[in-house]
């Protein structure tokens, strides 16, 4: 199946429900080429045992919206990405409720991607982390 072709949320959260996706509980509500936005529900689960939110559970959140919507938007005869480069800063944590990701492109390219994400609390407030990776665009060999 080619997954650019996934047409709904729901087909996108499904695709990764057996993976780190679907592990973390990310449900994405919309996937295209110029913003996916998703949420996971905060439980045990995704704290550290220092009684925080998982770093790795927040940079889980933002790599997957940003890598769906490499997907998404990879030009006619891609064959797939992968992921050069990625950063993040942490403003914040949660301990309960739903976080938000929003990811939006800087740059859309036909050898790489550049994504944006933040990631906040439901309901607003400040971010709890900013979020910045460098797809490289995968080619047929020759």
């Amino acid at each position: 199946m080619d997954i650019r072709r996934l047409a709904t949320p729901e087909e996108w959260t499904a695709r990764g429900a057996e993976n780190l996706p679907g592990v973390i509980g990310i449900v994405f509500e919309k996937v295209e080429p110029t913003e996916v936005i998703a949420r996971v529900a905060i439980r045990k689960a995704l704290m550290a045992p220092n009684g925080y939110l998982h770093a790795g559970a927040v940079v889980t959140l933002a790599d997957t919206c940003c890598g769906y919507g490499t997907v998404a938007a990879l030009p006619e005869g891609a064959k797939g990405f992968t992921t050069i480069e990625l950063k993040s800063n942490f403003f914040g944590s949660a301990w309960e409720g739903t976080l938000v990701c929003v990811a939006r492109p800087l740059h859309q390219g036909r050898s790489t991607q550049v994504w944006d994400a933040v990631v906040t609390p439901e309901g607003g407030g400040k971010p709890i982390a900013q979020f910045r990776c460098t797809q490289m665009v995968l080619w047929p060999k020759a």
